[in-house]
């Protein structure tokens, strides 16, 4: 077992929390979806295009908080009307060919071995829940807490951010799920490649770098927190089968928005560009 991994005491609750974006996955969870994205209907080859640009920035360097905040920003403006049953569709429909060849090997083994020492798994991400869950429940997490967006009874989102889950919004999120499941977050592990994440990392007793951002790296040497550096992308079928969680279970984060923050909402950032443009 990893020794970031190592067993709770006995009678104390214990979880891993996980970022998704460059600590689960090897790249954007919206860089792997675009493209079914597109051939979907949702966005077009033009916004694809400049979504996909939009993002290289966060890819090679991180989302600092100006950049997120402002990606947040344009998500409110342009996600009105878009339907919430469609993305959910196109993104189950992806999971196979564009998720699972981009999750890291080393990822899945921390996750396997902190079921096996009983802990909760948990996925927290600035991305709307719609696209966290069904990962969370590829990869055997048991739940996802993500950013929430209001949908109107018509079944479209409304445009209306109803809770973020950028930076500091993320240790209350983990606060709140440690409080509601028994569990004590001095006990507990954290992982993520970013600066941002920083409240989170340091909300927990066990906080873990992940390729992490040039800013975090130095923050882990300084404060002596492991730097784990993953590089495997790895297909699940072949090594790890993932156990049945009910919808309910994987979204218990409640309905969320409409495109990831930080990385998904670079499209929509995209989006209302090219509706100006057009």
């Amino acid at each position: 077992m990893p020794a970031a991994a190592a067993p709770a005491p006995t009678g104390h609750r214990a979880a891993a929390y996980f970022d998704l974006d460059k600590t689960i996955l090897a790249t954007s969870s919206t860089w792997a979806l675009g493209t079914p994205m597109r051939r979907s209907g949702l966005i077009s080859s033009r916004t694809l295009a400049y979504g996909l640009i939009a993002q290289i920035p966060y890819l090679l360097v991180g989302a600092g908080a100006r950049r997120s905040n402002s990606l947040m920003e344009h998500l409110a403006l342009v996600s009105a009307g878009i339907s919430r049953h469609d993305l959910m569709e196109v993104v189950e429909g992806a999971l196979a060919t564009a998720i699972e060849p981009a999750v890291y090997a080393e990822a899945l083994d921390l996750i396997e071995a902190h079921r096996r020492a009983g802990h909760d798994v948990v996925v927290v991400s600035a991305s709307i829940i719609e696209m966290v869950a069904p990962i969370a429940r590829l990869v055997g997490a048991d739940r996802a807490v993500a950013t929430r967006m209001e949908v109107g009874e018509d079944g479209l989102f409304t445009g209306r951010i109803t809770r973020s889950m950028l930076h500091s919004e993320k240790v209350v999120a983990l606060r709140e799920d440690a409080a509601a499941h028994g569990i004590d977050p001095a006990r507990c592990w954290a992982y993520s490649d970013s600066i941002s994440d920083e409240p989170m990392l340091s909300a927990v007793g066990h906080p873990v770098a992940v390729n992490p951002d040039r800013d975090l790296r130095r923050m882990a040497q300084e404060r002596d927190w492991p730097v784990r550096d993953f590089a495997r992308p790895v297909r699940l079928r072949p090594r790890w089968k993932p156990p049945h969680l009910s919808t309910r279970a994987s979204l218990i984060a409640g309905a969320a928005g409409v495109l990831a923050v930080g990385g998904t909402a670079a499209w929509l950032v995209a989006r209302h560009g090219s509706r100006h443009s057009a």
